[in-house]
C-alpha cells in the first residue's frame, strides 16, 4: 500500500500533537520538524480540524493541539481521510486479462492485508513503541 505524501503528513502530524495533547505547535513549527511547506501542511491539518482530531487556535501563540482520544483512534482512521476508500479506484489497463485479474486480486488482497493492520494500531500503540 502506497500512501499519498498528505496521508504521511496527515499521520507525521497527529502523532506529533498526540505525544502531548496538551501542547500547541504552528504548522510552520510542524512543517519545519517534517520538511516540508507549511502551506502543504496547512491543507492536512484542515482536514484533522474538520474530522475533529485537533484543534487550531488563532492569534499569535496559536497553533494546533490533539483533540482525539488516543486509544481510540486507529492509524486507518487518519488514512481514511485522505486515501479513495477500497473499490472506488478506475479500472487499470489489463485488469480485464486473465493474468490482470489475477494480479489484482493478489494486489487487492495485498491492500486488505495492509488494512487490517492498520485499524489494529491506535495512536496509543505508536506512541508507546520505543524509538
Amino acid at each position: 500500500m502506497r500512501l499519498q505524501t498528505a496521508t504521511r503528513l496527515g499521520l507525521y502530524a497527529v502523532l506529533e500533537l498526540a505525544r502531548d495533547p496538551a501542547r500547541t505547535l504552528s504548522s510552520a513549527d510542524l512543517a519545519e520538524r517534517f520538511g516540508v511547506s507549511t502551506h502543504h501542511l496547512a491543507k492536512v491539518l484542515r482536514t484533522l480540524a474538520a474530522a475533529g482530531l485537533v484543534h487550531a487556535e488563532r492569534g499569535a501563540s496559536g497553533g494546533y493541539r490533539f483533540t482525539g482520544n488516543r486509544r481510540r483512534i486507529t492509524l486507518m482512521d487518519i488514512v481514511a481521510l485522505f486515501e479513495p476508500m477500497p473499490g472506488h479506484r478506475a479500472k487499470e489497463p489489463g485488469e480485464d486479462t486473465e493474468i490482470g485479474g489475477a494480479l489484482q486480486r493478489v494486489l487487492t488482497e495485498i491492500d486488505e492485508i495492509a488494512e487490517a493492520t492498520l485499524r489494529s494500531v491506535s495512536l496509543e500503540t505508536m506512541l508507546r513503541r520505543p524509538n
